[in-house]
């Protein structure tokens, strides 16, 4: 799985835990709820900065969004 797709998944999956829509996650961050969804579906590759948007709206760490865990191999 590569570094966008492990991204993807680790963003849903966050912000389901905290349990906010694309749109919930888009007005917090500063971002369109359709890049968000882009993001999710691996899409497209998040910059640094919008790694960090995304990371502060959801009150985690930006390496969060990139760790793969045993769960996606």
């Amino acid at each position: 799985m590569d570094l966008k797709e492990v991204m993807a998944v680790n963003l849903r999956r966050l912000r389901h835990d905290k349990q906010m829509t694309q749109e919930e996650l888009a007005d917090q961050s500063g971002l369109s709820a359709r890049y968000i969804g882009a993001i999710e579906r691996a899409d497209v590759s998040a910059s640094v900065t919008v790694l960090g948007q995304i990371a502060e709206a959801l009150g985690i760490e930006p390496g969060e969004l990139l760790k793969e865990s045993s769960r996606l191999r």
